[in-house]
């Protein structure tokens, strides 16, 4: 396609777009519905590119539904109405589904759902239905086949009809069982339906480590789940940690004789949760009358944020097998189920600037300025670009068309520039040479992304060392937060971390809002910082790679702060779970002469920077190690910590062979897996832990 006939269709779409939400589409717009349709789902399907959100194409499919209902005698066999779907590769075989993988109908609104509740009441004769309701994961779609028990084929969607054997990748995910008894059931071979995808914290850190690496991070986990499932290399796909969820028994056989002992599709739920499957069997409800179905889903949009993966609606179907086989089906979608799909994270926009932010350690954040687009609930104006390589990596210029995608509380980023729809404006991004803030010269440290300001009194660094300084698990200044920060700031009463112990008390007490009490609240907390333990005020120091526990591991190591200066990189390798990132960064703060005059400042105004050894406490964890991971449910991770201490023992970063015991909470990520091939290491559940405390614990 030339670049002519895509600007066509690209304007066509907008054109149509902006009618379908006028509700001015007419029968007369049904062949350009019906081009503009199969164009992107070419794009979509078959080239896995995209120039359309899926709440855009949604949009275009529905109205052109909605036209071919109207006129019947319209209706084409080529219409994307009337077929599945398409997208198959090359690279795997391809294997028949047992039966076809049908998409859903889709709704937006609480209105929808209750015209699909009156259509499946007027076509079952019904005053009321059941209906189960799950989530809609949002993942890479898969078919397993069981034979005789035993996983026999793993496929991909495909076309439908037909998708990609991918039977070595599905076997290296934990979650979908080898082996599993239908038999139990009378069940001889089954097909059922899943979705296979990566949880939140297992996708931060696999992009996490990729950023570290100098590598572009994945644009999102169903894009991550979708490309691991193709990757040739089943070892890493094992590595990429992808779970399943199976929420469909779509076909079955039962042995000779046997009997199905299930009626609707909540009981086939709990039987498959029961044979080892992960199905919503725990977030699935079963309600009667649409009302009910309605408020749950409303309020697991509400919460969808606080689950460890992606969903991007819910699921509704009629509960019982019986009336599903009334309902039917078409071409496209079972009569007898419908997606309630949440609000749109996904949609396009224009890139119109680069603005530089530079953070607390001095890394120069690119952020793309687009025009303002709503995604998710919220107007999006700013989007994270990570660093240069990512801007070089993705081709992302000024003036570019670009997919903004928004997931849960994480910070909007650009999937991608629609390069196609370039007309010869755009302008390459030229990244700073020197800082924005303060106009030193930028520094790139070898095999690392991103450009820093080296210069520890640059404006910008300044507001974010001090917010850093004074938070709660830093020096806990309390009343002296940001808006304070920055309000001293910009009034010139505070411009340096020492500054903080010299404020001018009298002159707050002049602002509106700060009374005499809150002027002596605040120098009280002040006072009361220069108390805190040498392990905070290492860790407020905002060296890089240090966080609270290596912050803990350096101030046990010294007697006075200053010792650290003296330590070589090789001897701060020594010291439990320092590698060289960390030996590095400590070396490089102690051996900066600004740094050393900080340090001496804060000595000379009070504040502790010595570290008197630790009595012998006698308690019960003396000598031993710990480590937490996942999300702990009866305590917090800072009080679970503070426990361990208080008996004695230590706090660890990382897992080691040095380690004792590793406490493990839900949704544990990469440490788990690390500890299992340690024989020495104990893994404990967060209640086998405070039984080990013993019985002065109260949760």
């Amino acid at each position: 396609m030339t670049r002519t006939d895509l600007s066509a269709i690209t304007q066509q779409t907008k054109e149509l777009l902006k009618k379908a939400t006028d509700k001015a589409i007419t029968t007369a717009d049904i062949e350009a519905l019906r081009s503009v349709l199969r164009f992107h789902e070419y794009r979509y399907y078959v080239l896995s590119e995209p120039l359309v959100s899926d709440f855009e194409y949604d949009t275009l499919y529905k109205s052109l539904e909605a036209l071919e209902k109207e006129a019947p005698d319209l209706v084409t066999p080529d219409s994307p109405t009337q077929r599945v779907g398409q997208g198959l590769t090359k690279d795997f075989p391809t294997v028949p589904h047992l039966v076809p993988m049908l998409s859903l109908d889709n709704s937006y609104n609480a209105d929808d759902l209750r015209t699909f509740d009156k259509r499946v009441r007027e076509a079952t004769g019904k005053e009321v239905i059941e209906y189960c309701v799950e989530p809609k994961f949002d993942g890479a779609s898969i078919s397993l086949v069981y034979e005789n028990d035993k996983l026999v084929r793993g496929a991909t969607r495909g076309d439908g009809v037909r998708g990609d054997d991918i039977t070595p990748n599905i076997r290296q995910i934990r979650s979908i069982p080898l082996t599993a008894a239908f038999s139990a059931h009378g069940i001889h071979t089954a097909e059922i339906r899943g979705e296979v995808l990566i949880n939140k914290n297992n996708f931060k850190a696999f992009n996490d480590a990729l950023i570290e690496g100098g590598g572009q991070p994945l644009a999102n986990p169903r894009n991550a789940a979708s490309g691991t499932l193709r990757i040739k290399d089943p070892l890493e796909v094992g590595r990429r940690k992808l779970e399943a969820f199976v929420y469909h028994l779509g076909y079955y056989t039962l042995i000779k004789g046997q009997q199905e002992d299930f009626s609707t599709h909540g009981e086939t739920l709990k039987m498959m949760w029961d044979l080892g499957f992960r199905s919503p069997e725990k977030e699935k409800k079963v309600f009667t009358g649409i009302d009910a179905v309605i408020e749950y889903c409303n309020d697991f949009e509400a919460g969808r944020d606080d689950l460890p993966y992606e969903i991007d609606g819910m699921v509704i179907k009629v509960n019982d097998f019986a009336l599903q086989d009334r309902l039917g089906m078409t071409t496209h979608h079972p009569r007898w189920a419908i997606a309630y799909k949440f609000k749109a994270r996904q949609a396009t926009s224009k890139l119109l600037r680069i603005d530089y932010q530079v953070g607390r350690t001095g890394n120069i954040g690119p952020v793309a300025k687009v025009e303002p687009v709503h995604i998710g609930g919220v107007t999006v104006s700013s989007v994270s670009l990570f660093n240069e390589d990512v801007i070089r990596e993705k081709d992302i210029r000024i003036g570019d068309t670009v997919l903004v995608e928004r997931a849960g509380d994480v910070i909007p980023y650009i999937v991608k520039p629609l390069v196609e729809l370039r007309d010869g404006s755009e302008t390459p991004i030229v990244f700073p040479t020197h800082c924005p803030s303060c106009s030193d010269p930028l520094f790139r440290p070898e095999e690392e992304a991103a450009w820093r300001c080296i210069n520890i009194a640059c404006p910008a660094q300044v507001l974010e060392r001090l917010f850093h300084f004074v938070s709660k698990d830093a020096m806990d200044i309390r009343g002296l937060g940001a808006a304070n920060i920055e309000k001293f700031h910009k009034l010139g009463l505070l411009s340096s971390i020492p500054g903080i112990y010299r404020l001018n008390f009298e002159a707050i007490g002049s602002l509106e809002g700060f009374g005499a009490k809150s002027v002596e609240k605040l120098r009280a907390a002040i006072e009361a910082s220069k108390t805190q333990p040498l392990h905070r005020l290492v860790f407020a120091l905002g060296i890089r790679h240090v966080g609270e526990t290596m912050a803990k591991t350096l101030a046990n190591a010294v007697q006075h702060i200053r010792d650290l200066a003296a330590l070589s990189e090789e001897q701060l390798m020594a010291l439990e779970d320092v590698g060289p990132k960390v030996a590095a960064s400590v070396h490089a703060f102690f051996r900066n002469d600004d740094s050393l005059a900080l340090i001496a400042e804060l000595e000379a105004l009070g504040l502790t920077v010595t570290n008197a050894p630790k009595p012998s406490t006698g308690g019960s964890f003396e000598g031993q190690s710990f480590l937490f991971t996942g999300t702990l449910n009866r305590l917090k991770r800072s009080q679970a910590e503070g426990l361990v201490e208080q008996q004695g023992g230590t706090v660890a970063s990382g897992v080691s062979s040095k380690l004792q015991y590793l406490v493990v909470g839900t949704d544990a990520g990469s440490k788990l897996e690390k500890a299992k091939k340690i024989a020495s290491i104990k893994i404990l559940t967060e209640d086998e832990f405070i039984s080990l405390i013993g019985e002065g614990f109260e949760g």
